[in-house]
Formats: structure tokens, sequence, C-alpha cells
């Protein structure tokens, strides 16, 4: 079985401050790209959401369309009745067959009028379908037009620095194998928990360059010494004095 490499205080420390501004590389990079990921993704979403409200009207309005058809059938069938009827009667016997075949004629005439009222109140709910529809397929047009060229201005800064990235991304990951778990763990938890990224800052100016509490003199002395990981009392993050933090350098 393989023996697992012991590192020194100081030598985790260097590999933290390797780490970091490894990461720090990173951090401005994703600075480059902005809010457009973000844009990119809510954009495409919305998109995604008026497409479906689209399907959704013009299946409302195939629905409409199959309605009106079945009214103008229901309107011919009753006028086809409606003949049929009026020539029963002139050969009709007696009053009482006349009167029958006078209602069932009136009877559809109403139902001519009413399907021809259907009819019209579709076509006006069609209408305002019809309108929803276009506003909606002019906001697919306006988003999509949007969505396009924040994609493409996002693709140029991805472009431009893709080797980059792919170069520290690499770097990152060799930079992690050198750093015990639990360290790691604690890196990550500091470094999700400022929106700078910074997890590990040097002491500059007798203050942490986090977030510019006062060391001190003694604490300060103790960091130098490499001897252990010295965390700042107000922010959490991990302390490494200037000296040892600039002679690290990440190309």
């Amino acid at each position: 079985m393989a023996a697992v490499k012991e590192y020194s205080v100081e030598e985790k420390l260097v590999g933290l401050i390797k780490l970091q501004k490894i990461d720090s590389k990173l951090d401005e990079i994703d600075i480059l790209k902005g809010e457009l990921p973000m844009e990119v993704n809510d954009l495409e979403d919305e998109i995604a959401g008026l497409h479906s409200r689209k399907n959704r009207i013009e299946e409302e309005i195939n629905g409409i369309n199959e309605f009106i058809e079945s009214k103008r059938a229901a309107i011919k069938e009753s006028e086809t009745l409606a003949k049929k009827y009026e020539k029963q009667s002139h050969d009709v016997k007696n009053s009482r067959e006349f009167e029958a075949i006078e209602k069932e004629m009136e009877m559809q005439q109403l139902e001519i009028k009413l399907a021809e009222k259907h009819i019209k109140d579709a076509n006006e709910e069609m209408a305002e379908k019809v309108k929803n529809l276009n506003n909606a397929k002019t906001q697919i047009a306006t988003k999509e037009g949007v969505l396009n060229h924040k994609k493409s201005e996002l693709e140029k800064i991805i472009a431009e620095n893709e080797k980059e990235e792919k170069h520290f991304k690499k770097l990152s990951g060799s930079a992690r194998e050198a750093i015990d778990e639990r360290l790691l763990y604690s890196y990550d938890r500091i470094r999700t928990s400022y929106r700078n990224g910074l997890a590990v800052v040097p002491v500059e100016r007798d203050a942490c360059g986090g977030c510019f509490n006062s060391i001190p003199p003694q604490r300060q002395s103790e960091i130098r010494l490499h001897k252990k990981v010295i965390v700042c009392e107000n922010c959490g993050r991990i302390l490494v004095d200037a000296d040892l933090n600039d002679s690290i350098e990440v190309k």
C-alpha cells in the first residue's frame, strides 16, 4: 500500500495560496462573462414559456375552428330539415299535421339562429385568441433576437478566454489534489461565503486582507512562523503572511 504524503503546515499554506490565486484567475474570467450566462438561461426559460403559450393558444384556436365547423354543419342539417318539412307542409291532410310540421320548422329555425349565435361568439373569441397568438409570436421573435445577441457576446468571451480558462481549471484540479480533504472543505466553505471568493488572504498593513480588521502583533508573529493554519477572528478567512503570499506566482 502506497504511503500517503504528509504535508508540513507551510506546504499546506503554500498549496492554499496557490489554489486561491488560481481560483481568483478563474473568478476574473467569470467576471468578464458578467451576468450573461444567467441572462441567457433566463431568456431561454422565458422563450420556452412563450412557445408553450403559443402552442396552447394554437390548440385553442383549432378547437374553436372545429366548434364553428360543427355549428355550420348543424345549420346545414337544420336547413335541409326545414326544406323537407316545408315540402311536407304542402301535402298535409289536416290542421293537426300542419301544426306539427310548423312546429318542426320553427324548431329548425331556432336551431339555425342558436348555431349562428354560437358561431358569432366563437369568432369573437377566436379574434381575441389570434390577437394573443400574434402577441406571443412577436414576443418570441423579440426575445430570440435578444437571446441570439447575448449568446453571441457570451460565445465571444468564452472563445477569447477558453484556452486560459482550461489552463487554470487544470491547475486548480492539480492544486486541490495536494490539499487534504478537511482543509479543502474549509477553503470551499469560506470561498462561497464571500462574493469576491477570497478564502486565503495576506496580512497587509497589520490588517486582514479580506475584512481589513486589525491583526495583533503577536498573532502576526504566529502567522509568519507557518506553524499552524490561522484564521481571522473577524471574518474567518485563512491568514498568511504577505511575503509568503507574494512569493507564489501563478502563470
